[in-house]
Parts: structure tokens; sequence; C-alpha cells
């Protein structure tokens, strides 16, 4: 793993959330809870690299973003894909999902929120703007199929702080 500048990051950012996923962990090296998401955005906004990630109200890990200044989303090779089923899948609050996961912590370089020694990219985040998601402002009817509990988002946009990544991933 190398840190590197987010303008040399090569990634083919649609195929990371629709096949790869991401895991987003929350929190600080103590105490946090992670989840896997598949759904967000990256770029740049207010002149800053950005991830954009959601998270539903219902879920543990919306305390902890709620409470915690900095968060990382990580990307594993395909052979975690079943520690990352879990991860999406099993809530924090009941047991100790990251130990079943298999998965090891490691401290992050940039924030207090964990990293993982299997990842083969890390973005350590620092939140920098979050806001509801407003069903009155969906523009397209078929967005609503997605919420049949009315349990919309919490939208956060994170500055991306720090990148850790494997060779493939630099440009």
């Amino acid at each position: 793993m190398k840190n590197i500048d987010p303008r040399t990051l090569k990634l083919n950012v649609t195929d990371m959330w629709t096949t790869t996923w991401f895991l987003l962990t929350a929190g600080d090296r103590q105490n946090f809870n992670a989840m896997t998401i598949g759904w967000g955005s990256m770029g740049v906004m207010w002149n800053k690299p950005f991830i954009q990630v959601v998270v539903r109200p219902g879920r543990y890990t919306f305390e902890y973003m709620e409470k915690y200044p900095t968060f990382t989303v990580c990307a594993f090779p395909k052979q975690y894909r079943k520690a990352l089923t879990l991860l999406g899948t099993t809530s924090g609050r009941d047991s100790d999902k990251i130990e079943e996961s298999g998965l090891t912590t490691i401290e992050s370089k940039k924030v207090d929120a964990p990293s993982y020694k299997e990842a083969e990219l890390i973005l350590e985040c620092k939140k920098m703007y979050r806001q509801d998601m407003n069903p009155e402002h969906f523009l397209d009817s078929d967005i609503m199929k997605n919420y049949p509990n009315q349990d919309f988002h919490r939208i956060y946009f994170g500055e991306i702080v720090g990148i850790s990544a494997d060779e493939r991933f630099i440009g």
C-alpha cells in the first residue's frame, strides 16, 4: 500500500460502487461500527476531493456517523466478498461483526476511524457536510421504490484527507 495524491487515483467509480462495494467505518479506534455500502459518489466539491456516502437512520453505523467527525471507506479484493456481505447484513448492535468477518482493523494515518489490513484501497475522510434526503425533491418517481418504509438516507460528504492504495489504483 502506498500513500497517494487524490489526483493520481485511478478508479472505475461505477464498477467500484456496483460490483466491488465499499466498507464504511465510523468512530474511533476503540469505539466504531462498519457497514457495507453500494451507493455513493466521488469527485471534487468546494475545491476538495470528496466521497459522498448515504446511511439510513435505522442503521447502527448512523449513530457513529453522527457522533464522530471522521470515517473511512475501504475496498477489498474479491476474496473478502463473504466478509462484506456479513458486514452489510448483520448489525453491530448485536455482536462483534468485525471479529466474525475475519477482517483486521488497523490505525488510520490521518483520521481516528480505523482502516483494515486486508483493504486494497483506503480513503480516510473528514465530514464536511450532511443533509437528509427529501422525497419531495426526487425527480424520478422510481426512486421511491427504494424506500418502502420511508426511511430516507442521510447524505454525508467527506473530504478525502488521505488515500492508501495498491499499485493498481495509482494512475
